[in-house]
């Protein structure tokens, strides 16, 4: 079922910007962006986990064409990005993340109007001009001594959105962020993964991702935590954040 909603997400991208609106035969050109790797086996698999998406929209049948970039890191052709309609960036987060260097660059083509999906640790921004490039590229972004990063298991149902199209309620046991740094009031997001965490998620001490005052009012309080979002930005444009992902 993620696998399935992160696929809509990406075709809904693909089809609805301009770049795959200039010509009725032109493919939604979607490119992904792995970062090295930075767990042991079978975590935090940004490669494979892209390869995986990408094979999954060119098996789609739909007028989209998924680019998994051949080695790490940001493309050092950036001319590949162009004309995407979109961008998939899953990568080391904070201090690792690939756009540290390449925050203008990257800027430029989100006023394009290109689309940006950023998944698990990508979605970790250093407080700042990064971060707060994140929250005018995708409306959020997962930000040291605010969020936290526990393993639970929402249970999540579908929201009003085309994006949970065919798909249908599930659950999963993975490491999902939360208490999300997000854009005031929450202007131009929608929700689409989204629970109250159990109190068993904030078990550890207050730490940089393990726990603080705010997220431990917030749980108390039972707030819905939003550990997938849709983002339409103001001038033109789309980003999600997702922060599943881990394994």
């Amino acid at each position: 079922m993620v696998k399935k909603l992160i696929l809509n997400l990406l075709v809904l991208f693909g089809l609805l910007s301009g770049a795959a609106s200039e010509a009725d035969d032109k493919k939604a050109k979607v490119v992904f962006i792995s970062g090295k790797p930075s767990h042991g086996r079978l975590a935090h698999e940004h490669r494979a986990g892209n390869m995986i998406l990408a094979k999954g929209l060119n098996q789609s049948g739909l007028p989209v064409e998924a680019v998994v970039l051949k080695d790490v890191g940001y493309p050092k052709d950036e001319s590949i990005l162009n004309d995407a309609s979109a961008i998939v960036i899953f990568c080391t987060g904070h201090g690792g993340h690939v756009l540290n260097p390449k925050l203008k660059e990257f800027d430029a083509l989100m006023k394009k109007g290109t689309g940006v999906v950023m998944i698990h640790w990508a979605t970790e921004a250093i407080k700042g001009d990064p971060g707060n490039k994140f929250l005018e590229w995708m409306g959020g972004f997962c930000d040291l001594n605010w969020s936290v990063n526990p393993h639970w298991v929402p249970n999540f149902k579908p929201q009003k959105h085309e994006i949970w199209n065919g798909v249908k309620p599930f659950s999963a046991n993975d490491e999902w962020y939360y208490h999300m740094r997000f854009v005031k009031g929450l202007k131009g997001v929608t929700p689409i993964l989204t629970d109250v965490p159990p109190d068993k998620t904030l078990r550890r001490k207050d730490g940089a991702r393990s726990g603080n005052p705010a997220v431990r009012k917030a749980v108390a309080n039972g707030e819905s935590q939003h550990v997938g979002w849709a983002y339409e930005r103001p001038g033109g444009g789309r980003g999600f954040g997702f922060t599943g992902g881990h394994v």
